[in-house]
């Protein structure tokens, strides 16, 4: 069989080269949320190194959206000149730029993972944060804000606003977070949304809000560009959001003009066994791809080529999202197509690096 791995996939109007994406990771390097030449060079990186797709970071789409004072930021109108000349750059190597809109909820206001990750009062450059209900993510952490309709209201317009900044940024994939704890997650699982109004407790409620971000969003993204969503298919907590409500929900993104589920899991309480292991999330991909009829992503612990290939050759997935793999071997795509004896494109200053057959 002929590698799946670099084959074109075609969202749209637009043609990813092959199936390999960087997910996004979050590199706590911003200021004021503005991106760097760290970001540059970090995502330019793996555009040299051949993936198809580069997703940027988790991009506040609010001040108080972000987890932590560090984050990248796309709430202002001067945050897109600078990622305007990244998405340039990273087009010019062949590689389709992509953001991901997110706002951090309960789990925002704390302090970057090598400062100790800890909760940030306003007197430590920290912030108010907000939730679908005033339960913290641990115990000892200040309450949240609950959202009153007001504060989902700007939610959204926020998502609307940030979409708008990023298509004149040069992103041509835009992805909603819904994943990992954050905002749009709090509210989709019953385990940290106790509301009793239009937006808790039914399923059709706990979705709703990300169904109008998802409408939002469309109003300034142009139609001929993929949409994708994040979502953690499970809480892996009893009483938690679970794979049976990931499909349901993926079923009516597809009718909202969503392209493509990216299948994560996790994130939105401590303490909880997830059973890690090789490829462990790829079930769910899977799972939404065939019950929900919607395109999926893979991501979680794909490290080696022929894990990311059969993947594909099994009809699981229809993209790899590498993330940890991507930090330590920017050139894993360069690296993969040898190893598949595919043809993929190098670029001119490092020809004299690749391996003659």
């Amino acid at each position: 069989m002929s590698p799946r791995l670099f084959e074109p996939l075609k969202i749209k109007s637009i043609e990813f080269k092959n199936r390999i994406g960087v997910s996004p990771m979050c590199m706590y390097s911003s200021e004021e949320g503005f991106a760097n030449n760290w970001h540059l060079v970090h995502l330019g990186t793996r555009a040299t190194g051949g993936a198809g797709l580069v997703i940027s970071e988790a991009t506040a789409v609010s001040p108080e959206a972000r987890i932590t004072p560090d984050d990248l930021g796309i709430w202002k109108d001067e945050h897109v000149e600078k990622l305007k000349e990244i998405t340039a750059f990273l087009e010019s190597q062949g590689s389709i730029p992509g953001i991901q809109l997110a706002h951090a909820g309960r789990k925002a206001s704390t302090s970057s993972p090598w400062q100790g990750g800890r909760y940030l009062s306003p007197e430590e450059r920290g912030w108010q944060p907000v939730a679908p209900s005033a339960i913290p993510f641990y115990d000892d952490n200040p309450e949240p804000e609950a959202l009153d309709p007001e504060g989902i209201g700007k939610v959204i317009s926020d998502f609307r606003e940030a979409s708008k900044r990023a298509f004149l940024a040069g992103f041509k994939v835009l992805e909603i977070h819904a994943a990992h704890g954050y905002l749009l997650h709090q509210f989709l699982s019953p385990l940290s949304n106790q509301r009793t109004d239009d937006y808790g407790g039914s399923f059709e409620n706990r979705i709703r809000l990300l169904l109008e971000v998802t409408r939002s969003v469309k109003e300034n993204w142009p139609d001929d560009l993929p949409l994708f969503v994040r979502i953690s298919a499970t809480d892996w907590a009893e009483g938690g959001w679970n794979e049976q409500e990931s499909v349901a929900l993926a079923k009516l993104l597809k009718k909202e003009g969503v392209d493509l589920i990216d299948c994560s899991s996790g994130g939105l309480v401590p303490g909880v066994n997830i059973p890690v292991a090789k490829k462990y999330q790829v079930p769910f991909s899977e799972k939404i791809k065939k019950e929900s009829g919607i395109m999926s992503a893979a991501v979680g612990l794909i490290t080696t080529t022929q894990e990311a290939e059969e993947v594909l050759q099994q009809e699981q997935a229809d993209l790899i999202l590498l993330g940890r793999e991507l930090l330590r071997n920017p050139y894993f795509p360069l690296e993969a197509a040898a190893a598949l004896n595919a043809e993929t494109d190098w670029p001119n200053q490092y020809l004299r690096a690749k391996r003659q057959k």
